[in-house]
Formats: structure tokens, sequence, C-alpha cells
């Protein structure tokens, strides 16, 4: 019997498949991220984005396709983790709202609802750059329409929607050159691809291989753990290690040879960072629970097994404090009149910006894209009628736009992709501006410092003509590859010279986790040498995944 409609149940099934199909994938899809840096890649966050539109739809009771399909892009939108997550959420939204009154989905009417998501994401990116997600959903969605005409079967419909995204997916190196030259097709694309693969499979009623990480046995012992703990403090300053750490890591293969997995001896390694420490592994996850002062530390751990699939820290002592009544509840309070929001990971570098102005410091970055609703969540934090946000990478600022425009106050979303920027940008915050010159100013302010880090390869790749590999260190310049080699200070050296130029007066230096007292003097010593001319002031940052981070200005 052909398959001429489809209700809402059918409707969910797809998505719950795709999600369970997408989460298989996820390391595959991060493996085609074109940079080797360590980052919160493109296979996690459309995951995580993925797997919390797909618990909305778990919500839905009834059999209306309008319901599931708003349930889903809700979900979407709260849960959006990088510009990947973002831009899944968008395509879906647009799909929502194209079928918000219809019980059942033919196939034109399903094609019809492709064109309105790409309508709606191409609308949310400033500047669409073709080669990538939106190009792979507005090529299906183009050739659905024509499938649309030809055929009244779901199954068959489906299947051309299937190949006319693989077929664009092909062509993105075409389209992208960095592409082409690390020799990948577009990790967002692929995602998508996945997800539609999963549609049909679900129609057909085809299985797909299955995943349990079983992680409620953990959450249940994370809230024992959790209220066990809390009792034992009486003051905020009695609270020994800052930081609750929650993360679940997937093995890699390759990883787990260079470094093998040993449970007891792992415990024994995070029992020295901190307390409250739970362990839960098995053939393919290692979910862990607890309280340290140097999130970052745990993280660098858990990473040389695999790749993390759900990560979270929050300030016990922040929470702690609003918990006993050490501040005033904010709802009584009086809204003030400017807030600030920035991201960022690091003691040290919170420290620098709480002392900067801001209001509100979320532990983000590199590896951890807060999501919407994260950011949401910061802004009300802020109790402000006027709140800026600092996003601080470039992957955060399309899910701090979409924030923003949820919020009931008023937000500006200051483009900053790094640390240095954000920091150059609260320094010419005027409380008594408006938003509209705050905005202005704070963004210019924020082009006209320069950033240099230096982090690891993750993979072996070629580049902008650099030979890459695995473990070596690398020099970023503004985002951009420019130096690499396996001793740490000679990578240095080498960004500082592309970084540092005629007129620069300052540089200001943010020392990492790893980094020692011996190595900053050394690095100190060079500029000063080489640079007779340009000041330098040192900050113990405390970030991970960078060693070192400055900034040129």
């Amino acid at each position: 019997m052909v398959l001429t409609k489809i209700e809402g149940e059918k409707l969910a099934e797809m998505i719950l498949l795709g999600a369970n199909h997408l989460s298989n994938n996820a390391d595959m899809i991060d493996a085609l991220n074109v940079f080797p840096v360590p980052d919160g890649d493109t296979g996690t966050n459309m995951n995580l984005s993925m797997t919390s539109g797909a618990s909305e739809v778990k919500k839905v009771t009834n059999n209306n396709v309008a319901e599931v399909a708003n349930a889903f892009a809700k979900g979407l939108l709260m849960g959006a983790r990088g510009n990947s997550g973002v831009i899944l959420s968008q395509l879906f939204r647009g799909f929502s709202k194209s079928v918000s009154d219809l019980e059942m989905l033919t196939p034109q009417e399903f094609a019809k609802a492709l064109q309105s998501g790409v309508r709606t994401a191409y609308k949310a990116v400033i500047k669409p750059v073709e080669g990538t997600i939106l190009t792979v959903a507005k090529d299906t969605a183009n050739e659905a329409e024509q499938f649309a005409t030809q055929t009244d079967d779901f199954i068959a419909f489906m299947e051309g929607v299937v190949k006319a995204a693989k077929q664009s997916l092909e062509r993105t190196p075409d389209l992208l050159p960095v592409l082409k030259e690390v020799g990948v097709v577009d990790s967002g694309g692929q995602g998508l691809v996945i997800i539609y693969e999963a549609f049909l499979a679900s129609l057909k009623g085809e299985a797909l291989p299955e995943t349990d990480t079983e992680t409620a046995p953990m959450d249940d012992m994370v809230s024992a753990e959790h209220h066990k703990s809390n009792q034992d403090y009486l003051n905020t300053e009695d609270i020994e290690f800052g930081y609750c750490t929650e993360f679940m890591v997937k093995f890699e293969a390759d990883k787990l040879e260079a470094q093998p997995y040993d449970e007891a001896a792992f415990r024994e390694e995070l029992g020295e960072l901190g307390d409250s420490l739970l362990v839960v592994s098995d053939e393919d996850f290692v979910r862990v629970h607890v309280h340290v002062e140097y999130p970052g530390e745990a993280l660098n751990l858990a990473q040389r097994f695999g790749s993390f699939v759900q990560l979270k820290v929050e300030n016990m002592r922040e929470q702690h404090s609003s918990i006993v009544g050490e501040s005033e509840v904010k709802k009584d309070k009086p809204k003030s009149d400017y807030g600030i929001v920035a991201v960022a990971m690091g003691s040290g570098i919170d420290e620098l910006l709480t002392s900067l102005g801001t209001t509100v410091v979320m532990q983000g970055g590199q590896t951890m894209n807060p999501s919407t609703q994260d950011i949401t969540e910061a802004i009300e934090k802020a109790h402000a009628k006027k709140v800026i946000i600092l996003p601080n990478n470039k992957n955060i600022i399309m899910a701090a736009e979409q924030a923003a425009e949820l919020s009931e106050a008023e937000v500006a979303v200051i483009p900053t992709k790094t640390i240095p920027q954000g920091m150059s940008a609260l320094l010419v915050y005027n409380p008594d501006a408006s938003l509209a010159e705050n905005s202005t100013n704070m963004s210019e302010a924020c082009q006209r410092v320069k950033t240099g880090q230096i982090t690891y390869a993750v993979r072996d790749t070629q580049i902008d003509g650099l030979t890459i590999e695995n473990g070596n260190f690398m020099g970023l310049a503004d985002g951009k590859i420019k130096a690499t080699d396996p001793d740490k200070l000679v990578a240095t050296k080498q960004l500082l010279d592309e970084l540092i130029d005629e007129g620069d007066e300052i540089i200001t230096i943010l020392e990492g986790e790893d980094a020692t007292a011996q190595e900053t003097e050394m690095i100190q010593s060079f500029i000063e040498e080489n640079y007779k001319d340009i000041e330098v002031e040192v900050h113990k940052g405390n970030q991970p995944i960078y060693a070192y981070i400055f900034s040129a200005e």
C-alpha cells in the first residue's frame, strides 16, 4: 500500500530516529571539521541541538503534525549550540511555520515546508556561505519540490530527497575551496544528510543502530552526591572546590591506543583534583561528575580518551550564595539599568572580565558552546533592563543572537570572537550611554585588537600551505593558522612574529592552565628583546585548550 500522508506520530518517529542516527554519527561528522583545533565540533553541536528537539517531541501526546513540528522547533531553538545547531534550528523553525495548521502531511506539503525552512535559515545568517549546510538544505528543497510534482508516494519522495541531499553534499568542496584543500565535504551538510537518511529509514520501517548510554543511574548518583555535599557547607567561603563539573566522553580507538583507559587510574587522577567524584563507564562511554577548582584540568585528562558528547560546568559559590541568602533575592530587587554577559573559560579570565564590569560570566568557549537556553538564563540572571552579550567565540554568536530575540530585555550582541576582543570592548563600555551607542563603540573597539592563540592539533592535515601533525602546537592569528611546531616555544615565537606589527604598543599575555612560569618568562624576554618599544602585561587566565592567548594593540 502506497503511503501518501503521514500523521504526527509518524513525523515524531522520523525525528526521534533522526536524533538517534545523528548521535551515532557525531564523531564521524566532527572528523570532517576543517581546522584541526580542539573545537566545539559540528557533530557534537548538532547532536546536542537535535537531542533537545527530540526531547520536546517526546512530550507531545496527540497525533497532530503541527503539534509535533512546533515542539521539535521549540526544542531545537532552546537547545541550539554553535552555528550548525542554530542553523538546524532555523531550518525546522521555518518547517514548523509552514505546517502550523496541518494535521497530516503530504509529500507536496513536506517539500513546501523544506523551502520555508531554507528561507528562514538564510535570513538568520548575515553572510550566508555556499558550500555549507545552507547549500545542502537549499539544493535539497529545490529538488524536493520537483519530486513532489512527480509522485504522491512518500517513500519514493523521500528517497529523492536523500539522493538530492547526498549529491549536494558531494558538491560542497567545489563551492568552498578550503574543503577541497583538506579533502572533505562540509560537516554541517553531512549532519543534515544523516537526519534525512533517518527520516527515510523510519518511513520504510528500517532499523538503524541504537545507542544506550545508561545515563539515568548516573543522574541519580549526581543528585545524591549534591544533596550530601551541600549539607556539609555552612558558608560560601568554606567551598574548597568551586566548580561542579560534569561531562560524558565517547571513547575513540586512536586515542585509546595512545592512552589506554583504566577506570581505577582515571578515578585516582580526578580524585587528586577535587571531591564529590563519580565515574561511570562502559565499553563506549565514560561519564564523570566532580567538584574541582580548575575544570580545565579534569577536561584535559578526559579528552585523552575521546570526544565530549556532554559537558557542563557550574560555579557552586555563586549558586550557594543565592541559596543561603547571602545576596538579596533578585526578584525583590529593582532591575539595574545595564547588565553585561560574557562567555569564557578559566578562573583567571573570569576575574579579569568581572573586574572590567561584567555582570555574569558564563562558562563556555571552545569544546563547550552554551545553548540558546543557557544564554537566555544568563540574560535573566543579569537582572537588567538593557543587557550586552560578549560571546567571545565565533561559534557562539548566532546562539547569542537567538537568545537576544527571545529575551524581554533590550539586548545587544557584540560580535566578539575572542577573549581579547571581549576585553577591548569592555574598556570602552559607558554606563551613561544608550544601548545603541555602546553597541557601536564596543563593536568598533573589538576590531582594533589582534588575537593570538597557542593550542595543539587534534589531527593531521594540510591547510593554508602548512603541514600540521597531530599533537603539534599551532599558533593562530585572528583565527588563521600561522605557525606549527612540535615545540611550544618555537610555535609561540613564530606566531608573535606574525602577530606583532610596527605600530603595536602593548602585548597582553593570558597564561593557560598548562603554561609554566619558565615558559612565560622566556616568551616575555623574546618580546622585550625583539620588540623594544612594546609594553608587556601578563595575567593568569587558567584557560584550558589554549596554553597562551595574546592580544596586540
